[in-house]
């Protein structure tokens, strides 16, 4: 995706908590393969319509035994950077067991652009539905270009939401692909998902202690009653380099500088200790143990000082000269169609995919959490009306979200050899299955660990709970690709 595509939405705020898995910014000394597209169907429930696009994927045959599986690493919203077709977990799976590897780009994301814009007539044409049918017609098509064996076994990778449609790949195409490992994948589509937020009090709290949550709870009590008062508005602005004077007439604004203030403590939480750091990534070293050493310092001042002081570290990392609090702000961004935009962060077609089939808004409303009160359901329902229309409002969103739920089971997936992987401290998991006592779609809970962390290459400081959780794993692989 966009380099740091967590970074680039936290200058807007909405949605720097999804869930995805960071790309790299940089291949280091890795040799990288080249793009290369497929001419895939635009809409799959048309047969009458043969309108093609060009779709993008990479290949590492590095490691193919003839007769071997074929893995397969599902792209998910943002771009398919091909350092994830020769670097990562699956790429060590994939030279034990002699496997053929693709790598295939999600439409509307990246380079693989199916429409000439983002109109809300052609983002019909964007949902996990349309993507899942993808991979097939790109199963069907590889097989038949690389003369794969009858019988072939495809696994299926991803993690975050193309984890969630590794799962579903399985469940809705079993005959295409033998099995998947589904990392950090939320299964249960939600329209308030109110437990995000409470995983990470949970997580400061195990990782850090009750004085850290506190100091947090009392720098959000502290930036709420200055949204009350104009005196309030100059010193938010101030002590938080907004990029205009505050003003808190708009609800809108103050719930949009208070979701980017909360991303501040969450982004850290939801990649706590991964292994960004092998590709380069500025923030890989501000971890809830360091962001906590820095909300109990009181030689920082009172807790709302100290998270401006955080805030202001957060900012020289990733570079940013202000913070845009702006609500319209984030509108102007999200209603840009042009593909080639430079508000193009993959922000309009995510959030897309929530109104209409996911939600997973991660509100501040219950007492379960730090971040106060202002940052409820109806801010987020609102970017669906403004962003693509008033037809789009909760009752749209939650009739949606059902059906999603419908379709593919939620937390009950009726499929097999599906292992369904998840990190404790990762937020995302309280939409997943941490629990299974089915052993054709077993659960590994991986204590201390945060998104995607299995996913990441090994490291010498790898906990035990990861290094065990990569062999299970691994193990699995083997073993399905024995059954038939």
């Amino acid at each position: 995706m966009v380099p740091l595509l967590v970074t680039l939405l936290t200058l807007t705020g909405a949605w720097a908590g999804r869930p995805v898995l960071l790309p790299p910014p940089h291949a280091g000394d890795l040799v990288l393969p080249p793009d290369q597209w497929f001419t895939q169907k635009l809409d799959h429930n048309n047969p009458g319509d043969d309108r093609t696009w060009l779709q993008r994927y990479q290949v590492n045959d590095t490691f193919y035994q003839p007769g071997g599986p074929v893995f397969l690493m599902i792209g998910g919203e943002g771009p398919a950077t091909a350092i994830w077709v020769v670097a990562g977990q699956w790429i060590e799976y994939a030279q034990q067991y002699g496997a053929l590897c693709f790598q295939l780009e999600h439409r509307f994301y990246g380079e693989s652009r199916p429409t000439a814009d983002m109109s809300v007539e052609n983002l019909q044409y964007l949902s996990s539905e349309q993507a899942l049918a993808d991979l097939a017609s790109f199963s069907a098509a590889m097989t038949e270009q690389y003369t794969l064996p009858e019988g072939t076994k495809w696994v299926a990778f991803g993690g975050s939401y193309p984890g969630t449609l590794a799962a579903w790949y399985r469940l809705k195409y079993p005959d295409m692909v033998h099995a998947a490992v589904s990392t950090s994948a939320p299964l249960l589509a939600k329209t308030d998902f109110l437990e995000y937020k409470q995983v990470v009090k949970d997580s400061i709290y195990a990782k850090s202690g009750e004085q850290c949550y506190m100091s947090v709870q009392q720098a959000f009590a502290d930036a709420e009653q200055l949204l009350e008062h104009p005196i309030g508005w100059r010193s938010l602005t101030s002590a938080f380099q907004l990029c205009a004077a505050f003003d808190g007439t708009s609800s809108l604004d103050g719930n949009n500088l208070m979701q980017i203030l909360a991303d501040r403590i969450e982004s850290v939480v939801q990649y706590n200790e991964d292994n960004r750091a092998f590709s380069g990534h500025k923030d890989a070293n501000i971890t809830i143990g360091s962001v906590c050493e820095l909300m109990n310092d009181e030689s920082m001042g009172v807790p709302i000082e100290r998270l401006a002081a955080l805030n202001d570290l957060i900012m020289t990392v990733h570079e940013e000269t202000c913070v845009e609090h702006r609500y319209q702000s984030l509108i102007d961004k999200m209603t840009d169609l042009d593909f080639a935009s430079e508000n193009n962060d993959a922000t309009r077609t995510w959030i897309w995919q929530t109104c209409t089939e996911f939600g997973w808004y991660q509100t501040a409303e219950g007492a379960e959490q730090p971040f106060g009160q202002h940052i409820p359901l109806s801010y987020y329902i609102q970017q669906c009306i403004d962003a693509y229309g008033p037809e789009y409002d909760q009752s749209f969103v939650d009739a949606a979200v059902a059906a999603t739920n419908a379709k593919y089971g939620g937390r009950d997936l009726a499929t097999s050899r599906v292992v369904l992987v998840n990190g404790s401290i990762d937020p995302w998991h309280a939409m997943g299955v941490i629990v299974s006592s089915d052993p054709a779609l077993p659960a590994v809970y991986i204590n201390g660990t945060a998104h995607c962390a299995n996913m990441y290459p090994a490291r010498a400081e790898d906990s035990p709970e990861l290094v065990a959780a990569r062999q299970q794993i691994g193990d699995l692989i083997g073993q399905w690709l024995q059954e038939d």
